[in-house]
């Protein structure tokens, strides 16, 4: 993970604030059915970013130990936590966490699966799960499919920050998640939604993307300009519409389960 800590180095604030969040009704329930989840575990929160997966476990009463490698992110996960006695922020990689051995009875990883070292991650993963542990694998946002402007969004980032999110091969992890739990536990489900962003919500979600140029670079003002093209083009009232998917998977380990 180490070489991918500084991509969002500058991105802390639109993520914070602009990335979708996810919702306790939505994922909570299924965790609850799938995992026996109840307030009394401790959550280890992996590349916790600026912390929404860990407001997602404090909302069903979880300690959440939010482990993050970047200085900017972490600055801004203890900040907007500070009075949280339950939430503890930790510097550590997701191949080196820094947790004591069977310390928690879950491992949750959001948005960041993809740019950990997969096999080293794993092997910590188990070694700080409990017995019987579960790891939760969770995503949300916009999806690559969808409505005309998903998948025109979706070419937009391919032109213009040079980067597919269909076909980047680190995304590959995703569509092998079962492979890590064979012999063990697997749920997972997909659930659809919409969002409305307006011009700022747009630029802002956009921004927080890791292959988004950065404002002040050479390459900004012809990104954001196509951007704003993309955005005049779909929306409505003052609003674009996007197709939303959240992503939840919940897995055992061999040797964890029955």
């Amino acid at each position: 993970m180490t070489e991918h800590t500084g991509r969002f180095t500058g991105k802390a604030a639109e993520y914070a604030r602009y990335r979708e969040p996810y919702d306790p009704d939505i994922v909570l329930p299924l965790l609850r059915q799938w995992c026996g989840l109840t307030p009394e575990w401790t959550v280890a929160d992996i590349g916790a970013g600026t912390g929404m997966v860990g407001d997602l476990f404090r909302a069903n009463g979880n300690r959440v130990l939010a482990i993050e490698p970047n200085a900017e992110m972490r600055a801004a996960c203890a900040a907007a936590h500070a009075a949280d006695a339950l939430f503890t922020v930790i510097d550590g990689l997701a191949e080196n966490t820094g947790l004591a051995d069977a310390s928690v009875e879950a491992v949750a990883v959001g948005r960041a699966l993809h740019w950990f070292h997969v096999e080293p991650a794993l092997h910590e993963f188990r070694r700080i799960l409990k017995p019987r542990g579960w790891v939760d694998i969770l995503a949300c946002g916009r999806t690559e499919d969808g409505r005309e402007e998903n998948l025109a969004f979706t070419e937009f980032l391919a032109a213009s920050a040079g980067r597919h999110p269909v076909r980047d091969p680190l995304l590959n992890v995703y569509r092998r998640l079962d492979t890590f739990f064979a012999g063990g536990e697997f749920h997972h489900t997909e659930i659809d939604g919409e969002i409305q962003l307006n011009w700022v919500a747009l630029r802002g979600l956009t921004l927080s993307l890791s292959h988004a140029p950065m404002p002040g670079s050479a390459a900004f003002p012809a990104f954001e300009s196509a951007l704003r093209l993309f955005f005049d083009r779909y929306a409505q009232d003052g609003h674009i519409t996007l197709t939303t998917r959240t992503w939840i998977s919940a897995g055992r380990f061999a040797d964890g389960a029955d």
